[in-house]
């Protein structure tokens, strides 16, 4: 009877060891099984976080680099408007002032060779070069009084001076939006998707100090 008695105690305690060491590991599984799916939720969350911040920073790229393009194309409407009135003044000019040919004969080129022109700082520099002829030919009114008093002349040179204006205004809105976009792409975190996406910085359009300075003026 003793015997039997010790050997249920003992079998009973056994069970209940291996009861107690089932259920720990039951209950360490569950914590695991918690643990690891806070962690899912948690890399789940960084990732969405760090895709909106991706496709925040992507769109202001795209923002930036489109108010560039549109600010250039501002900037080539005035320029092509500008290249139009160089044919007519230069034939009113040549009514009157023959022996300028030379400062006729050079604003013609410089217009000419602007369609061959594609890198930016290149086409400024010319661009301020055709400004200086045009000024120069406004300047040739006050020699020429006959050419002062044409109607058809003091037309071309309101209309330059309405372009000139409008040139330096959109030359200015087209440098900020450079130095906006150029500025992000340099700038920490940015540059990271700028350079993911290939945003090269742009170049600024400069046309000289005496032409932003100096536009045509209309002559009284």
């Amino acid at each position: 009877m003793v015997y039997l008695a010790g050997f249920y105690l003992t079998r009973g305690a056994c069970n209940r060891k291996g009861y107690g060491i089932e259920s720990r590991l039951i209950w360490q599984g569950r914590i695991s099984n918690t643990t690891r799916g806070h962690a899912v939720t948690i890399l789940l969350l960084i990732t969405f976080v760090l895709a909106a911040w991706a496709i925040l920073i992507y769109n202001r790229l795209v923002r930036d680099r489109q108010r560039v393009l549109t600010a250039w194309s501002d900037i080539d409407v005035q320029l092509k408007r500008r290249h139009d009135l160089i044919p007519k003044l230069v034939a009113a000019v040549e009514q009157y002032a023959r022996y300028e040919r030379s400062t006729l004969q050079t604003l013609v080129e410089l217009r000419s060779r602007t369609g061959q022109v594609s890198d930016l700082a290149e086409k400024g520099a010319l661009e301020a070069r055709i400004g200086g002829g045009l000024r120069s030919l406004i300047a040739l009114a006050e020699a020429y009084p006959e050419l002062k008093a044409d109607r058809s002349f003091l037309q071309l040179q309101g209309e330059l001076t309405e372009v000139e204006n409008n040139i330096q205004y959109a030359r200015r809105f087209y440098n900020g939006s450079v130095r906006n976009l150029n500025t992000r792409i340099e700038s920490f975190p940015d540059l990271l998707i700028a350079r993911l996406f290939r945003f090269a910085p742009q170049p600024f359009f400069e046309l000289g100090k005496q032409a932003e300075k100096e536009p045509p003026e209309v002559l009284s």
